[in-house]
Parts: C-alpha cells; sequence; structure tokens
C-alpha cells in the first residue's frame, strides 16, 4: 500500500529531484536508508559503542581517505586473487 504525501523542500533539493524519473523511488530509497542507519546506530548505542556525529564523520573521513589509495592497480590484484579464490573453491568441491 501507499499514500501520498506533499513535503516542503528547500529549492536545491527539490531541483535535483527533478532530475529524477521517478521521484517516489528515489525518495523511499533513501527513507529506506535513512531508517535503516537509525536502526544500526539503536544496534550499536544498545550494544555499548557510543555513537556520535563527531564520531561518524571520523569514520567516514577515514573511508574516504582509505578508498583514494585504492588504485587500479590494486583493485586488478584484488579482482585476480578473489579469482583464484574461486577457482580453488570450486576445484575442492569436486
Amino acid at each position: 500500500m501507499t499514500k501520498k504525501i506533499t513535503v516542503s523542500l528547500p529549492d536545491e533539493l527539490a531541483a535535483r529531484l527533478r532530475e529524477e524519473p521517478n521521484v517516489s523511488a528515489y525518495v523511499a530509497e533513501a527513507l529506506r536508508r535513512r531508517v535503516a542507519g537509525e536502526r544500526t546506530r539503536e544496534i550499536l548505542r544498545r550494544s555499548g559503542f557510543a555513537v556520535t556525529e563527531a564520531g561518524v564523520a571520523r569514520a567516514h573521513a577515514e573511508r574516504e581517505q582509505i578508498s583514494a589509495g585504492i588504485t587500479p592497480e590494486l583493485r586488478e590484484q584484488a579482482a585476480e586473487l578473489e579469482a583464484k579464490v574461486l577457482a580453488a573453491r570450486a576445484k575442492a568441491r569436486r
């Protein structure tokens, strides 16, 4: 079931949504991701982890820094290693 609602957005977000062929699907997916993140943070909090906006920002910055260091050569090496592992698994199953 679906429900039609009306929301007010800042101009830059409304402009971004106009680029989408299916605004409802785009907004629904964004909201699902937000809700999943909230659930994850709640689970972490209940498990004793102190989740703060500053900590999340640091983790995102660290991830970006690490991702920036992944070169095309490293991606190729990883793909080759993955292929070898999958081939070895397939051989072991026979």
